[in-house]
């Protein structure tokens, strides 16, 4: 099609958007006019700024101009000194509704006697450019104006304006203008070109303007070629809701890439999708129409319901209550405590569950990411026509281009009403994470699972989208396509590099080729002490005192080679101290075998002396041949490493209890456990508890699990129910945590507690340790816009590196 090339029409020109005689008219001759210059830093590119300062400008009469550029909006304006001090204040005090204005610099000039205000031409940044805003979801304005049979853009899959929309997912680089996003290909039509040009429309320079006639178009084509649709998008999307109603599994192409999705109350559907995406027992998301649909599921708090409603629309993990979810599959979620629920953040997500008069469709759908397990989400259409082929019965696509993968975010939010980024990628990133401290132009390449980058300068750092696992050669290339694309987004060029020390990690791989072939410095940052730092760093913590440092987490590279994951740290961010950990007991097949927590279990019970017993369900769960095998293995130390990691724990407390023996994906023996332990968490269970010897070799506190493992076997034999025992395993390790930080402030003089890990993404430990270490008079950290994962754990090899780049030291890390 002819209007896929680009087209000169599309470059925004250093045009005066109004004639200075409609801006001054009325104007009268100041002797005491005044002159000054605005810059404006923070979030103010592809928000509508400019045309916000063009609007205030006109409104207060005052003659200038406004441009994009050196990564900021730059105004300078002149008139009555009143009106200037009123727009300076209300530029700093009332934004546009996606800005975030962190800093304003105002500088006197003299008057030039300038007549009426244009919007210039942008200047490329020449250092870091202002960061650009997440893609948002679309605005009342927007929906009103999809479901007015009346506007021309009525059923409009791309609806946009300058207060929602695509943002980071289609933009190329900055500065922020059509030319530079995959819009570029569109070219306007007069309609659309009018209401881009006029400063009193909201598309005033809304890039990713468009409308029937000029803009995307939405196609639906089956899988297998037969029966094309034509191409409008009325009778793409009656065919996709016609399909969805009848059980079919559809690949929807949304704002940062492909979803797969089908009806969530059909169980044969649901069951189907799991077995051809390769998906296991890991929990599905769902999309629910709207709040009322959301009902039907769970009963959201208001402060879930602001989460879910809000700019960002993540998934919300709300808690399943008694009654409800009756109309969901049980394949879209076994096991699980919690039920992943987002709302449309889309024009055409909102299509498709259908506006009247269309006919009642699915009112909630499974809505996962368009990949097969373990691979990046599909963004180019040949490319998932190729991968998901297989899964999807058809395609709901359009040709707009997505510029960089952005996979949904993952948010809970807290009993206090704060919430916490379990996944940060569409609508969060890139949004930036103030820094405590200045730090030189630096890029972290975070860990192998949940991997995302970490670009930073001066005191603000830029988190890529969660790129996921990268055991795959399509998510490493996608990791180096958000290296290259946040690079362009923010103007960094680092002169330091970090990454972490596991010299098996792909991650770590990638830094080294990185800096041999650029010729910078690489320091390697210790998992815990990366998690611990990121944490810090998020609150913004100077450094100025050491915090003690609670990481739990299922694997990272010790400084003794073995597997830590159970770690106590006194740290701040030049080093730390481990001074508490769980003690080590073999994990039979190292990385390998963490899928099996039955043998996990099994060598718990040999570390705590307790005969494996055939009545009991993890020696049951094993053949006699792998009982034998794993026999050999512990007694010869063959093929094991030693871990003191607590998420390998609570796989083989999980197992114990005789929960789950084989884990389908990450985490699932703990989230099944942690979903036992809520059904009887409001009962006074008791505790089991932790033995804490002080190590003769290391001076740090040995937390020994021996204890815990024989009291739930003796709870077995005495028939206590598995529920039980989860919820006494849960509060002994939050009394062990509480414990602890008691000895270390005593010893230390350490006051702050930080919680961090991806244990804690367990809502239930997380509340319990918060609340128990509150009581004790601490201070605790808790991540919210960094995950505590490893999705969040770039953020703090980044500041450790840039706080001890200039030392002499750079070894483990130990004080």
């Amino acid at each position: 099609m002819s209007r896929r090339a680009p087209n000169p029409a599309t470059r925004e020109p250093p045009y005066r958007a109004v004639p200075p005689h409609r801006m001054t008219a009325g104007l009268p001759e100041r002797a005491d006019a005044c002159r000054r210059r605005v810059s404006v830093h923070g979030t103010v590119q592809g928000v509508g700024f400019r045309p916000f300062v063009h609007r205030l400008a006109g409104e207060l009469r005052l003659a200038g101009f406004v441009r994009n550029g050196g990564g900021r909006v730059v105004a300078e304006v002149e008139g009555d000194p009143g009106a200037v001090a009123e727009f300076c204040r209300r530029v700093r005090e009332e934004p546009p509704p996606l800005a975030e204005v962190r800093q304003v610099a105002i500088e006197p000039l003299e008057p030039l006697g300038a007549r009426g205000f244009s919007i210039q031409h942008s200047q490329a940044a020449a250092g870091p450019s202002a960061p650009l805003p997440p893609d948002t979801a679309t605005c009342d304005d927007c929906l009103a104006e999809l479901t007015d049979p009346a506007d021309r853009r009525h059923r409009h899959p791309f609806i946009t304006c300058t207060h929602c929309g695509p943002r980071f997912t289609i933009a190329a680089r900055l500065p922020y203008d059509r030319a530079t996003t995959t819009m570029a290909r569109f070219p306007m039509c007069a309609d659309c070109a009018r209401e881009y040009a006029d400063p009193r429309d909201r598309r005033f320079h809304a890039q990713p303007i468009a409308c029937h006639a000029c803009g995307p178009v939405l196609r639906f084509t089956p899988a297998d070629g037969t029966r094309a649709e034509p191409a409008e998008a009325a009778k793409a999307l009656t065919a996709a809701r016609r399909w969805l109603a009848r059980g079919a599994i559809l690949a929807v192409k949304g704002v940062g890439g492909y979803h797969l999705a089908c009806d969530a109350a059909d169980e044969a559907a649901v069951t189907r999708l799991r077995a051809t995406k390769e998906r296991g027992g890991k929990p599905f998301a769902v999309m629910c129409a709207d709040l009322t649909a959301v009902a039907a599921l769970a009963h959201p708090t208001p402060a879930e319901r602001a989460a879910l409603t809000g700019p960002g629309r993540p998934v919300v993990l709300l808690r399943r209550a008694a009654g409800a979810a009756t109309g969901l599959a049980p394949a879209v979620c076994p096991g699980s405590p919690d039920i992943g629920v987002m709302l449309p953040y889309s024009p055409l997500h909102h299509l498709l569950f259908g506006l009247p008069p269309d006919p009642p469709g699915p009112r909630t759908l499974v809505m996962t990411s368009g990949n097969r397990s373990g691979e990046p989400i599909a963004t180019d259409d040949a490319d998932a026509r190729a991968r998901l082929t297989g899964i999807a019965d058809a395609f709901l696509w359009h040709d707009r281009p997505i510029e960089t993968p952005c996979d949904d975010s993952v948010v809970r939010v807290r009993a206090d009403g704060e919430e916490v980024v379990l996944r940060r990628s569409r609508g969060y990133a890139p949004a930036p994470v103030d820094l405590p401290f200045p730090v030189p132009p630096a890029l972290a390449f975070g860990a192998d699972l949940k991997n995302t980058l970490c670009l930073a300068d001066g005191r603000q750092a830029w988190l890529s989208a969660h790129l996921g696992d990268l055991g795959d050669y399509a998510t490493l290339r996608a990791a180096e396509h958000a290296q290259r694309h946040l690079t362009a987004l923010t103007g960094v060029r680092p002169r330091l590099l970090a990454a972490d020390p596991h010299p098996g990690y792909h991650s770590t791989r990638r830094a080294r080729r990185h800096a041999a072939g650029a010729g910078l410095p690489l320091l390697l940052v210790q998992h815990h002490h990366a998690h611990v730092a990121s944490l810090m760093a998020e609150a913004r913590l100077a450094g100025t005192a050491p915090v003690i440092g609670v990481a739990f987490d299922g694997t990272g590279y010790g400084d003794d080679h073995a597997v830590w994951g159970g770690e106590v740290l006194l740290a701040d961010y030049t080093g730390y101290r481990r001074l508490a950990h769980l003690t080590y007991v073999p994990l039979p097949g190292g990385d390998s075998g963490v899928a099996h927590t039955r043998r996990m279990a099994l060598a718990h019970l040999r570390a705590a002396d307790v005969p494996w017993d055939p009545a009991l369900p993890s020696v049951a769960a094993c053949d006699p041949g792998e009982l034998r095998l794993l026999e050999r293995q512990l007694e010869r130390g063959v093929g094991c490493v030693a871990t003191s990691s607590m998420g390998r724990l609570f796989d083989a407390v999980s197992s114990l209890a005789g929960i789950c023996h084989e884990a389908g994906y990450e985490a699932q023996a703990a989230v099944e456990l942690e979903a036992a332990a809520i059904t009887a968490w409001p009962a006074e269970t008791g505790s089991y508890t932790f033995a804490a010897r002080r190590e003769a070799t290391s001076a740090a506190i040995g937390l020994d699990a021996a204890p815990v493992v024989r009291a739930v076997v003796a709870d077995l034999r005495a028939g206590v129910p598995a529920p039980v025992i989860a919820a006494r395993f849960h509060r002994a390790v939050a009394a062990a945590v509480e414990t602890v930080a008691v000895r270390a402030r005593e010893e230390t003089g350490a006051a702050v507690v930080a919680l961090t890990g991806g244990v804690f993404a367990n809502a239930l430990l997380d509340e319990e340790c918060a609340r128990r270490l509150t009581a004790a008079g601490f201070p605790v950290l808790r991540h919210r816009r960094v995950p505590p994962t490893d999705g969040g754990i770039a953020l703090g090899q980044l500041v450790v590196a840039a706080r001890r780049s200039g030392d002499a030291t750079t070894g483990a890390g130990h004080r």
